[in-house]
């Protein structure tokens, strides 16, 4: 049995890990952002000690759902070197990333994902996948704010279920960028999406702020975002990068 003693933590050997490289993934982030993927549910036997405290009591799906994340964000890091590191939890959830990385995970129906870079080139990432019409009529009002709904209704009635499920995702990737970086809880209505170049299946969006938000009010914040959709199969997933400088372009 092998151990490793990288950044302070010490674990033991995993079998096999199943995740694989995800250029899909990979495409809505800038290069330098490594993305692995997994499309069955995780095998809670395959997490190191101190991840599966998090979920010693949780039901078999949430464990599932957190062992499929913890092996794909184990690929991930092993596009930088990084092996036997257990990605624990902090008190709110977050995953503890080792010192030399950020990172974000993802999960939905058949389908989990995460997303690594470096902190020296990146400050922070934010990943979400959902089913891509999993959001229907009756949660748009809770989920969009006015501009959205409006932009919604006047696309054809086939469009509509994609584009709310894309506000939705594009909105939880912020969300999770942003984190991070302000510890700021925010509702639906603390921002809108502007989706750019819809009728494509991969395109990018605008963030604007409907009410004050820690990230925006920090020095150029806006200029270092960068943002991108895609639609894959069944799915639509959103990521956010928070650049360390300016974007380009």
């Amino acid at each position: 049995m092998r151990t490793d003693t990288r950044f302070g933590e010490r674990v033991r050997a995993c079998g096999p890990n199943p995740a694989r490289r995800s250029p899909t993934i990979e495409s809505l982030f800038p290069p330098g952002v490594a993305a692995a993927e997994l499309r069955t549910g995780g095998d809670p036997t395959l997490l190191e000690p101190e991840e599966a405290s998090a979920v010693a009591r949780a039901v078999p799906k949430r464990a599932r759902e957190f062992a499929a994340g913890r092996l794909c964000a184990r690929k991930a890091l092993e596009s930088f070197g990084i092996t036997g590191f257990a990605v624990r939890a902090a008190p709110d959830r977050q995953p503890l990333w080792p010192d030399p990385v950020v990172g974000s995970i993802t999960h939905t129906t058949g389908f989990c994902a995460a997303v690594i870079a470096e902190r020296a080139r990146f400050a922070s990432l934010g990943i979400d996948t959902e089913m891509a019409e999993a959001v229907k009529t009756e949660l748009w009002p809770s989920i969009c704010v006015p501009a959205e709904l409006g932009w919604i209704e006047a696309l054809p009635p086939a469009e509509r279920a994609r584009a709310a499920t894309l506000i939705f995702s594009a909105k939880e990737a912020f969300y999770k960028c942003q984190y991070p970086r302000t510890g700021e809880w925010l509702s639906f209505s603390d921002l809108r999406i502007v989706p750019l170049e819809w009728g494509a299946a991969h395109g990018v969006f605008a963030l604007e702020a409907q009410s004050p938000m820690a990230l925006f009010a920090a020095p150029q914040a806006a200029a270092r975002l960068l943002t991108a959709y895609r639609f894959h199969e069944e799915f639509v997933s959103a990521g956010v990068a928070l650049c360390v400088d300016p974007a380009p372009g």
